[in-house]
């Protein structure tokens, strides 16, 4: 895996010269593979936890007959932000919004960055073909198959409602295939402990009777790669598919979906701190 600060260096060199990040990415991946250990700090502690409400604004997200992801990615985040809050009076719990309005996809993950937090936690809906349903829990890496690439791009081609989204991203192209997979490659330093998050929640889904979850899964999302701690980006059901569509419009699986979400951050941050 490529350490943070190399990852940070592509980006200096990409602002110098001109060069498009993804391909210093490609660069990096290939001759400055240092592996981070995932390890435990003595006395650490988790004490700063952002949740981003996917979308939000102009970008609505996906549809549902009913339903719009921005809507109900925010309802769950403020969730899970009140019961962190009311249960772990020791973690700080910092929105990327609280509202409905856009904040694009580099200072979502700039609102980690700048209050250096332990986790980050990023809540989404999912679309594909009306027979596809359940959760998914994601991890920056290189994806495995078509569907998880085509996850990646469209939660990445929320850019293209950017200004002047090229120069910001270094002529990253949401719409090339090839790009994203250079950086689905770029795995990050936190991958282990992002994994460990990521299975976390996928388990407290699978308690509920009838939930049908996807698994854990890896591919290049940007607003994972920005962030400079542990990161998961949560897409809790198809807004396409009925049965999730009326789970996660109604309060009941809102409920149920912000409660795992809290508990696998809890059993994370005990773990951690073990």
């Amino acid at each position: 895996m490529v350490p943070l600060q190399k990852q940070l260096s592509a980006i200096s060199i990409s602002s110098r010269f001109g060069l498009p990040l993804w391909l210093l990415v490609l660069v990096f991946s290939f001759f400055a593979f240092t592996p981070v250990p995932n390890k435990k700090t003595e006395g650490y502690k988790v004490k700063v936890v952002v949740i981003d409400a996917g979308h939000g604004g102009k970008d609505p997200g996906c549809h549902g007959n009913k339903n719009k992801e921005k809507e109900i990615t925010l309802k769950i985040a403020l969730k899970v932000g009140k019961l962190i809050k009311t249960y772990l009076k020791d973690v700080k719990v910092i929105y990327t919004r609280q509202t409905d309005t856009f904040i694009e996809l580099n200072e979502r993950a700039d609102i980690a960055n700048r209050n250096k937090a332990d986790v980050f936690i990023s809540i989404h809906c999912n679309s594909a073909a009306n027979t596809i349903k359940g959760s998914e829990t994601y991890v920056m890496g290189p994806h495995k198959n078509e569907s998880n690439l085509e996850v990646a791009k469209r939660e990445n081609s929320v850019i293209l409602q950017e200004k002047n989204y090229l120069a910001k991203y270094d002529g990253f192209d949401p719409n090339s295939p090839l790009q994203h997979i250079f950086f689905a490659n770029l795995q990050s330093t936190y991958q282990a402990r992002s994994l460990q998050l990521a299975q976390s929640i996928e388990k407290q889904y699978m308690k509920k009777k009838g939930r049908q979850t996807r698994g854990v899964k890896q591919a290049g999302f940007l607003v994972l790669w920005r962030t400079a701690m542990p990161s998961v980006l949560c897409e809790i059901g198809y807004l396409t598919n009925k049965t999730d569509e009326k789970y996660m419009g109604g309060k009941d699986g809102q409920e149920h979906v912000a409660t795992s979400i809290y508990k696998a951050f809890r059993d994370y941050k005990l773990a951690m701190e073990e």
